[in-house]
């Protein structure tokens, strides 16, 4: 291009700038701009501050309530922690701290209620010595919660008597008033959220209603429970009359033996310890198991870090080293051998690292990556003090974790010499695609979307039906590998996996996490591999597409374990989705309606009346090209599930228990759950 030539959007602006007749536009100045007072910006944008109006939003609400209960036992004065789904849609929660004050605060003019109630970035928590540590940092929580609820009453039990105030969509209905007295000590809210704000979209593509799920409260409960020795939280479905309370002395040792209850470990009990440097609490409890995959979780004042940060650096730095340390000094890593790496160290351990940070600095506004890098060098301090105790004063337990990491080593290593080899056979090179993949011909993998299909059937229709610009068809053949009974290095000998990871584009990064040992192991999967080279992935859509049926369930589990165990950022980023192909095709005339749940067969049968026909689809190949384009690939008109993962180590509990090798307690989680589950895929 020469010089003097204009490319499209240098003339645009060209155009923009010199331009002696612009276009009519609407008038646009100073009575143009909006201010939004109070806390109407919560209701106008709720997404800016809790991230959606659907179920995950919803139940955001809840964690902004308990976060603030959750503080006051950080700081110590709160014991017990109640949280009630009431049975008219409101939920309620209780806590036995200090209680909100109640007096005027100078600057607002307003009660110390009303103020943390109706005001933004109010709070005790940016300064003044209230709290040395907490989750929540912008003292948005409660005003916002208030801001979307319908109507929301608090009581504040404080110096021997009861307080209340009502709002109704964050607007006080009166003043906070003395209403009695009482013994007790505390606050308690019940807030009815918003119908009119949350809601979600169904199968149909029809706006309902969403409630509650005492399940997902439950987990998180339980986790906050765990993170917080002696803090004794209860939840309560008053409709179900169902009541699930949780109580750890041990704190998260106690979390590890949970995750930890239908695995083979190699030393009882975990690994323990806490201790407070330079302002820092630095809490950390941790397991060996005979697993493969590693299960590392990390906290910041109680708030889970998914992607790590300096804390999580300095635990895995710390560990490495010190384990090296260990065997050199005990001559249980011979001088010619080379130095165990972080991934052979981690293989099969189970860990919490909880830290708690009086000025958290996190990078990002999801707060799922601790930036303080002092707290790096002091959490390598206090865990290489307390893991080298440990090892010597536990000689026997130390040489079994030793003899783990050993065996790991030699794992990786015939892993790599079989990686090599299949290399050398092309097989995994990125200039090879597996020959049953039909590609899409685009190249941004941003736009590109991948259906693994069960069956080669099905991957036939698939393949005529698609849209072969953006969509890639790759059929699989039967059952993967249970990737959660086999050491990482047998994935290769699975065609079926070899073809995923070929046609997927998966890599793993260097570790730029640690400085000691060797981690150069890109090009190989291995357990939760966290550095996950994603630019290198050729489609941002992996969607999964099995038939309705048991086996057709079973697949797509072992897909899922694949993408948890083997390539968590994938399933974080929101690339997996599972597509949804119909139950039900009925017609009458020329009239053709397809149903993807019974409910709504139901109704177009009422509706179409008793000559309709009604063909129940045992699988995807019983549909024509056109019929699964129609009903499960076009994106105007399919449905597809996203996965995600909101709990790991839940996540992490329940894969292990259902696809590990211990039948007894999968037996008993199925039956325990058979009265809440009514579908249950696995």
């Amino acid at each position: 291009m020469s010089n003097n030539t204009m490319s499209s959007d240098e003339k645009l602006d060209s155009q923009a700038l010199n331009n002696e007749n612009p276009p009519q536009e609407a008038s646009y100045d100073a009575n143009s701009i909006d201010v939004l007072e109070g806390l109407e910006a919560v209701r106008v944008r709720p997404g800016m501050y809790i991230g959606s109006t659907g179920p995950r939003g919803l139940h955001h609400l809840v964690w902004e309530i308990v976060d603030n209960s959750v503080d006051e036992a950080l700081a110590g004065y709160c014991k017990n922690i109640t949280v009630s789904l009431n049975e008219d849609g409101s939920m309620t929660v209780i806590d036995d701290g200090r209680g909100i004050p109640v007096e005027i605060v100078e600057k607002t003019g307003k009660s110390a209620v009303e103020t943390v109630f109706t005001v933004l970035h109010a709070g005790g928590k940016f300064g003044g010595g209230s709290y040395k540590v907490s989750g929540g940092l912008h003292g948005v929580g409660a005003s916002v919660v208030n801001a979307l609820s319908e109507k929301l009453e608090v009581e504040v039990y404080r110096n021997g008597k009861v307080y209340s105030q009502v709002y109704k969509r964050g607007i006080p209905d009166g003043t906070l008033k003395e209403i009695g007295t009482t013994d007790l000590r505390g606050t308690k809210v019940t807030f009815w959220p918003d119908k009119t704000i949350f809601h979600d979209i169904n199968e149909d593509n029809e706006r309902v209603e969403i409630f509650f799920e005492f399940d997902t409260l439950l987990t998180r409960l339980r986790e906050m429970s765990f993170l917080n020795k002696g803090l004794r939280m209860m939840i309560t479905d008053k409709a179900k009359n169902r009541t699930e309370e949780f109580y750890y002395e041990g704190g998260i040792a106690s979390y590890v033996e949970y995750i930890n209850d239908t695995r083979n470990t190699l030393h009882k009990p975990p690994v323990y310890f806490e201790q407070t440097k330079d302002d820092v609490v630095v809490e950390c409890a941790m397991q060996w198991t005979e697993l493969y995959g590693e299960s590392v979780y990390t906290f910041v004042n109680n708030i889970n870090t998914h992607d790590g940060g300096t804390h999580l650096t300095g635990f895995r730095n710390a560990l490495t080293r010190v384990i090296n340390d260990y065997a050199r000094k005990n001559n249980l890593l011979k001088e010619a051998e080379s130095n165990f790496t972080g991934e052979d160290v981690r293989e099969g351990l189970t860990a919490i690292v909880s830290v708690k940070v009086g000025n958290p600095q996190f990078e990002g506004q999801t707060k799922e990556r601790l930036g303080n890098r002092e707290v790096q060098g002091i959490t390598q301090s206090v865990v290489t003090e307390a893991l080298t105790d440990w090892l010597e004063l536990n000689p026997k337990q130390a040489k079994e974790v030793i003899t783990k990491v050993n065996q790991a080593r030699m794992a990786r290593e015939a892993a790599q010499k079989a990686k090599n080899l299949v290399r050398r056979q092309s097989a995994l090179e990125s200039s090879s695609l597996p020959g049953k993949l039909a590609d899409c011909s685009e190249k941004d993998a941003a736009k590109c979307e991948i259906y693994l299909v069960e069956g080669d059937s099905a991957g036939g229709s698939a393949k005529q039906g698609r849209n072969r610009v953006f969509q890639a068809i790759l059929p699989l053949r039967g059952k993967i590998l249970n990737v959660e009974r086999v050491q990482p290095g047998r994935i290769y000998e699975n065609t079926e996996v070899q073809s995923m990871i070929q046609a997927l584009g998966l890599a793993v990064k260097e570790d730029e996490e640690e400085n000691t040992g060797s981690a150069k192991t890109a090009g190989l999967l291995r357990p939760n591999a966290l550095n996950l080279d994603l630019s290198k992935l050729r489609y941002h859509k992996i969607i999964i597409m099995t038939d309705a049926d048991v086996d057709g369930s079973h697949i797509r589990t072992l897909l899922l374990t694949f993408f948890y165990r083997y390539a968590r950022p994938m399933v974080e980023k929101g690339y997996v989705y599972i597509a949804q192909p119909p139950l039900y095709k009925i017609e009458k005339g020329k009239r053709i309606e397809y149903c993807y749940n019974d409910h709504k067969r139901d109704l177009v049968l009422a509706e179409l009346g008793d000559k309709a026909e009604v063909q129940r689809y045992k699988g995807l190949g019983e549909m024509n090209a056109e019929q699964l384009w129609e009903t499960t690939m076009n994106p105007a008109t399919r449905t597809l599930k996203q996965v995600n993962v909101d709990d790991a180590s839940e996540a992490d509990h329940i894969f292990d228990l259902l696809m590990g090798e211990a039948v007894g307690p999968r037996r008993e989680f199925i039956e325990r759950n058979a009265q809440y589950v009514t579908n249950l895929d696995i």
